[in-house]
């Protein structure tokens, strides 16, 4: 199993978390994105959308982080990262989306870049974006945590799921750009439980070999 990632990509952390929760071994191969490396000829022939992650298991190349988790899910049953009834998974999906599809992709660095490059905006003006996007984001998963019989330690009772490898790179991001995060005290609760799960700990940014010191 191959992993193409880079280690600031949030996307890219998720599928380290769901791998590491697995312990399923995998070669990690770094793409730099902020370098370009996404667009050389090399990998674009791998991963026509040229995004990360991209993994390669048995021949198959599979490319969006969540689709990835699932097919994970699947060919390693345990530990579930889906809980068992179809209401309770539906819970977990729509909290792992209210992330990936509602504050990330405003957010990534394509859009970043798109800011400044091509609409000349400045830096102060794309980070106060990219604070709107993942404050206001944050606030909506909060309230759907906030006193819900359903939440635990984790963002569904006792154990990570596909859930928590979303949000916790999201925090991550959201403290590398200074966002506020006093507004959504429940998901740094579980944020602060999920890091001391060695799973979350090992995947994080820090430790992946291409981390830049």
């Amino acid at each position: 199993m191959k992993l193409y990632n880079y280690f600031r990509s949030s996307a890219s952390f998720r599928v380290r978390i769901a791998l590491q929760l697995k312990s399923l071994p995998y070669d990690y191969l770094p793409v730099h994105l902020a370098k370009g490396e996404q667009l050389q000829p090399n990998y674009a022939a791998l991963s026509p959308e040229r995004l990360v992650p991209l993994l390669e298991d048995q021949g198959r190349r599979l490319n969006q982080s969540l689709a990835i988790i699932e097919y994970l899910d699947e060919i390693q049953p345990e530990p579930p990262l889906l809980p068992g009834s179809p209401a309770e998974r539906a819970r977990v999906r729509a909290l792992a989306l209210d992330i990936a599809c509602e504050i990330h992709p405003l957010n990534n660095l394509r859009v970043l870049k798109y800011l400044t490059r091509e609409l000349g905006q400045t830096e102060d003006t794309k980070n106060a974006w990219y604070r709107h996007w993942v404050e206001s984001g944050l606030e909506a998963v909060e309230q759907q945590l906030a006193g819900h019989p359903a939440t635990g330690p984790y963002c569904h009772g006792d154990m990570p799921s596909l859930a928590d490898c979303v949000l916790v790179p999201q925090i991550f991001n959201a403290r590398r750009f200074d966002c506020r995060l006093d507004h959504v005290p429940t998901v740094m609760k579980v944020f602060e439980h999920c890091m001391q799960h060695p799973a979350f700990i090992a995947a994080q940014p820090s430790n992946c070999p291409d981390a830049e010191q």
